[in-house]
């Protein structure tokens, strides 16, 4: 989750910025590889947190939230072919 507070070390030196860096959907859906409709997709299933900011709601992801989506994708792919639900041998689909 996303630092609202600044961390202090033990001679109460800053150690981290007070807000998490904020991706704009075109910068995930580059991170990602992905078309811009499936980054929304994902923003409205709500498997990856993102907010909107402003009058015009501007879409917004902190950085950790895309990391934790990615390493849930890594773990949900793992549990898949632990399982035998991606077969040895399966190609898969490159948009």
């Amino acid at each position: 989750m996303g630092q609202w507070t600044e961390d202090m070390n033990k001679t109460g030196v800053r150690t981290s910025l007070p807000f998490p860096k904020m991706l704009t959907i075109d910068e995930v859906q580059e991170i990602l590889n992905l078309g811009k409709p499936m980054v929304y997709a994902l923003v409205r299933s709500g498997e990856l947190r993102a907010a909107t900011f402003g009058p015009r709601g501007i879409w917004r992801v902190r950085e950790d939230d895309l990391a934790a989506y990615i390493d849930a994708a890594y773990e949900k792919t793992a549990e898949r072919i632990a399982s035998g639900q991606v077969a040895e041998g399966e190609t898969v689909a490159d948009e």
